[in-house]
């Protein structure tokens, strides 16, 4: 997954992004109680699907920490400050980021390890029960895609707004009365626009979340539990009908996948994601047309973007094609050169390629750009690596 603190798992498999697609016509969906295949996914054992109480719900301990440092003497600006400190300080909690870490509130407070979305749980339920006036916002990051193993996957980004309250006795003197809480320094950077979001959509995402670890762990009778939890959670949350069309592509389900994918793109008439599982799935099916219809419309939508060429160099890697990967690290790059994912990319092709010293270049330009203390730890252990070999073979 992407190296930093705010990597949110939100489709699946060569997932796409954000256009318009008035140009195409797609078979109307089904209503959305046809789309359900209960029967289908039955389990042996008892399935728990995490409630809204035990997502965000603190223990004593918690709730003791909050009283403690985020007492009703601090303005909202000096409680944000100290909540992120406690959450992050090497003498505190000291949260490390996993990628995988899809847990509820308490599981991240203790174990120390939570992902994008964990971590935003964790920080809404200690600020809710400080009395912060706080939301959930969605951000509107370009489309990037990440390889996990035979799949892509299409990360995206959630923080949260707080606004200081109005009662008298805790106004601002200085600064702006909105302070954004946000674990990527990356999307704080670049300020890109975000709208609210419900706590409904939230859950939605987390339960999407859920449902697309267990696709990738292949236990599709939980995956489809969550996913349909995601669903009913927040019906217009296209990204989970769309996962819900993944489920049922690979169980097999083909006429009820065209179903998921045509619902999710009738909610969201933008959402490529689906558009491009859609003509996966007319592929397989024997549907050329129809299916070169779409991916010529993407292709057209994303050709700017440097993210897609660089999945396109994570798909020629993979396959070992390392001439061709280069080619679309470097296209990436020309499009973007602030992005450190692009230069290892890179610099793996080049040493796959035996072009150490090339290599080396790429991986110091890595080094430089990455933000995150890990990625640039695991960085410079490989630019030690790539400067020993340069030696010893001269």
């Amino acid at each position: 997954m992407k190296s930093n603190l705010c990597s949110l798992l939100l489709c699946f498999p060569l997932l796409l992004a954000c256009q318009s697609n008035q140009n195409l016509h797609v078979n109307q969906a089904s209503s959305p109680t046809d789309l359900y295949l209960d029967n289908q996914f039955l389990s042996l054992e008892p399935i728990h699907i995490e409630t809204e109480l035990e997502i965000f719900q603190l223990d004593d301990g918690m709730r003791a920490m909050v009283q403690d440092k985020l007492g009703n003497n601090l303005t909202t600006q000096q409680k944000a400050r100290v909540l992120l400190d406690h959450l992050f300080n090497e003498e505190s909690i000291a949260l490390s980021y996993d990628g995988n870490a899809n847990v509820t509130a308490r599981q991240a407070y203790h174990n120390k390890l939570a992902n994008c979305m964990s971590l935003t749980i964790l920080a809404y339920a200690l600020a809710d029960e400080a009395g912060m006036n706080i939301s959930f916002q969605d951000v509107d990051v370009p489309e990037y895609w990440v390889r996990n193993g035979q799949y892509s996957l299409l990360t995206g980004h959630v923080n949260l707004l707080v606004e200081e309250s109005d009662e008298v006795n805790k106004r601002v003197v200085w600064g702006a009365r909105k302070i954004r809480i946000d674990f990527d320094p990356f999307v704080a950077k670049k300020s890109f626009p975000s709208h609210t979001i419900e706590k409904h959509t939230l859950l939605a995402m987390f339960y999407n979340n859920k449902g697309a670890e267990e696709m990738l762990n292949k236990n599709y009778p939980l995956a489809y539990q969550y996913l349909k939890k995601a669903t009913i959670t927040d019906s217009d949350f296209s990204s989970a009908w769309g996962n819900l069309g993944v489920l049922y592509k690979l169980s097999g389900h083909y006429d009820m996948a065209e179903s998921a994918y045509s619902h999710a793109i009738s909610l969201q008439g933008d959402n490529l994601t689906s558009l491009g599982n859609l003509a996966l799935l007319f592929t397989i099916q024997g549907r050329p047309e129809e299916a070169q219809k779409i991916d010529a419309f993407i292709h057209k939508a994303r050709v700017k973007n440097p993210y897609y060429h660089a999945l396109l160099g994570n798909e020629a890697f993979f396959k070992q094609s390392y001439h061709q990967a280069i080619k679309h690290y470097k296209k990436a790059i020309q499009l973007d050169d602030e992005q450190h994912e692009f230069y290892f990319g890179l610099a793996k092709a080049y040493y796959k390629q035996d072009k150490l010293a090339l290599s080396k270049y790429a991986m110091k330009k890595a080094v430089a750009l990455t933000k995150t203390k890990d990625t640039q730890k695991q960085y410079i252990a490989k630019l030690n690596f790539l400067k020993y070999h340069e030696t010893t073979n001269h």
